[in-house]
């Protein structure tokens, strides 16, 4: 087995060894409210679910040259977001929000998606994801490296209100086959649902 001290590696070369190896990472676009009431929206491959009991979702925004995206200050500010799960069908609109757009542009309005309204907090959605889920701020951690830079922004959302397509909520569980999630690999790399198998876990 090789072995890889990650202090011995440049920044940029544990990034790669991180998103090549814990894969594959579900992805959450996420609307919020910027600079004159702009829309904007950014998928985030850093995403899980933290706890059901309060529901709280994380998303680890990474700082490029220290400062903060525009999606994390946003969120800091109005204390709200929205999180959409990425399928097959919004895929390729959500890839056109990654370009890089002043902090007072809409990405929504760039990518030609559709805003949808919230039923608990003023940040809209979008309507091309089927599922949605609208979060307040729980907590906002910055994380520094070895010398007191910031390079993340850990978010962690309470869940307040979901939103899911009729055809994919069947007695309390969702129709993942109908959902097809997207995932992200490395690169320019993604994955679908793929072969499913199940193993029965011990008591």
């Amino acid at each position: 087995m090789f072995m890889i001290d990650p202090a011995s590696l440049s920044p940029k070369d544990v990034y790669k060894f991180l998103i090549g190896s814990i894969l594959p990472r579900p992805i959450a676009f996420v609307t919020s409210i910027g600079k004159g009431n702009a829309l904007n929206g950014a998928p985030f491959s850093f995403f899980n679910i933290v706890s059901s009991d309060p529901p709280i979702l994380s998303i680890a925004i990474q700082r490029k040259n220290y400062i903060q995206k525009d999606t994390a200050r946003n969120i800091s500010l109005n204390k709200e977001f929205v999180v959409h799960i990425c399928d097959q069908e919004n895929i390729e609109k959500i890839n056109e929000t990654a370009a890089s757009l002043p902090s007072n542009q809409s990405e929504i309005e760039y990518a030609h998606m559709q805003k949808a309204k919230s039923a608990q907090i003023s940040t809209p959605g979008i309507t091309e994801a089927k599922i949605r889920i609208e979060c307040k701020l729980e907590h906002l951690i910055t994380i520094t490296n070895d010398e007191g830079k910031p390079t993340c922004d850990l978010i962690l959302g309470r869940a307040v209100c979901f939103h899911i397509q009729e055809k994919l909520y069947k007695d309390g569980k969702i129709e993942v086959e109908q959902l097809k999630p997207v995932a992200r690999l490395a690169g320019d790399n993604y994955s679908k649902l793929g072969e499913m198998f199940s193993i029965k876990r011990p008591n």
